[in-house]
């Protein structure tokens, strides 16, 4: 079931998924709440911000160039979703610059 396997990911985050929770949390990014590995129909996406139906991923090497990932984010658009992809190293490297691009994006709906 998709709910036991969202819990058992929110139990053994990456780093980045860490680093960038502790950013997304308690609506600390201006006011915007964010859910961590939501179940979306078939899929558990890394983080959510359902009032503004936007997907964050964090990926690490072993997502580099798979059919798997954009059939997922094909079927989220189709789903009104707007994706966001970003490396684990990024994350890890540049965690301002991450959410100032998640922050850029979310304004840009108002």
């Amino acid at each position: 079931m998709a709910t036991s396997r969202a819990r058992r990911l929110r139990k053994n985050p990456t780093n980045a998924e860490l680093r960038l929770w502790s950013r997304l949390r308690n609506k600390q990014l201006a006011g915007y709440g964010f859910r961590r590995q939501a179940p979306i129909g078939p899929y558990i996406v890394d983080f959510v911000c359902f009032s503004e139906k936007l997907v964050i991923e964090v990926d690490g090497g072993q997502h580099a160039g798979t059919d798997k990932d954009q059939r997922r984010t094909d079927w989220l658009k189709s789903h009104g979703f707007r994706v966001l992809r970003f490396w684990n190293h990024d994350v890890l490297g540049n965690t301002n610059g991450v959410v100032d691009t998640i922050l850029g994006i979310l304004r840009s709906t108002q």
